[in-house]
């Protein structure tokens, strides 16, 4: 076995350096110190390695049974172990070093040999079980350090992503909640209106046609409510992309210049940002997301307005704007009825309510 050999070996090698430094000593008191060539450091070197091979030849079992159980015993234990274990043995082996080298300097043999020799099996006894006893604690202080570390990279991340610049399209600028947004502080960072959408609000509120003159007007008057009214700060964009004609095409352009975030609520420009590969916030999303949650098989009192575009369909609204189409709902325009929710269609351009009437249910 190789083990078997190395150990053979070290026998050989601590055999020579005892007998170069003890082999003297045994010569005089047995009167042998006048044979010649015998006091050689060779010549010793040899004897004392002849003489502990040989006296220790029964003990190399012993130490390679030993040596099998210590590596089945760390090959079992679980790595944070051993891991923790090697560490404290390094640690307390270093500070034994550094102790011993002032005790070099003694001349005492006690202080030059003995005391370094203990000291160093001393502390890297207390070393190694400091570290392994401790390896829990180990573990959690890196632990949470770890957690700390990311937790503060997310939150730099978190504050990087909230200084983004948010760019307001001309539909979320009518619309009008954007305000409301603001002001509630669920929007931060920057807001900013670039010139080519005040351009067109103002066409807007330019128009001969009364609806869009209203929306353009009103949608000026939102923006200077968030200007002035508002604690958030708000930048007007001065530049233009003379090559591009439309607004929208010029919005996702701004926006991947400057790494910031379309603000709209849109549905056709909300799909193009997302195939840009833009940051987009729609504000029907977010409307969406904070309505009440209504699931099939519950029950709810509506008024039917309308026919639907399906045979014998019925269109309801909740007090939100939420359409509900009503399944054979046509017969009941113009009345309350109770109906239960079927299923919910929920995206970005809004979400939609499917329904049939309770008292067709009873029927069936």
């Amino acid at each position: 076995m190789l083990i078997k050999r190395i150990i053979q070996l070290l026998f050989l090698s601590i055999g020579g350096m005892l007998g170069i430094l003890f082999m003297p000593k045994l010569l005089e008191l047995l009167n042998m110190q006048n044979i010649p060539f015998i006091d050689t450091p060779y010549t010793l070197a040899v004897l004392g390695a002849i003489i502990f091979f040989v006296a220790t030849f029964w003990l190399v079992d012993y130490v390679v049974n030993w040596i099998k159980v210590l590596e089945e015993a760390v090959v079992k234990a679980p790595v944070t172990d051993v891991l923790f274990g090697s560490l404290g043995l390094i640690f307390g082996l270093i500070i034994a070093f550094l102790i011993v080298i002032p005790l070099k300097d003694i001349q005492y043999q006690v202080f030059n040999t003995i005391i370094p020799f203990f000291l160093t099996l001393l502390l890297g006894y207390l070393g190694f079980q400091i570290g392994f006893k401790k390896r829990d604690e180990l573990v959690n202080l890196f632990t949470a350090q770890n957690k700390i570390g990311k937790k503060k990279v997310a939150e730099e991340e978190q504050e990087v992503e909230d200084k983004k610049l948010k760019i307001l399209d001309t539909s979320v600028i009518i619309d009008g909640r954007i305000a409301d947004i603001c002001q509630t502080g669920f929007l931060e960072g920057t807001i900013v209106i670039p010139q080519f959408v005040l351009e067109e609000l103002q066409h807007i509120a330019d128009s001969s046609d009364v609806l869009k003159r209203n929306r353009g007007r009103r949608g000026l008057d939102i923006l200077n409510r968030i200007q002035k009214e508002l604690s958030i700060n708000v930048e007007i964009y001065e530049g233009d992309f003379e090559d591009i004609q439309e607004v929208d095409s010029k919005l996702v352009k701004l926006a991947k210049l400057t790494s910031g975030v379309v603000v709209t609520n849109d549905f056709n420009l909300n799909k193009v940002c997302e195939l840009q590969k833009v940051h987009v916030l729609n504000i029907n999303d977010l409307a969406n997301a904070v309505k009440p949650v209504v699931l099939p098989g519950e029950e709810m009192n509506v008024q039917v307005i309308k026919d639907g575009k399906e045979h014998n369909q019925g269109v309801a609204y909740l007090d939100d704007g939420t359409m509900i189409v009503v399944e054979e709902g046509r017969n009941y325009i113009g009345k309350h009825i109770d109906v239960l929710v079927t299923s919910v269609l929920q995206t970005s351009a809004g979400r939609m309510i499917f329904a049939k009437p309770k008292l067709l249910e009873k029927a069936l």
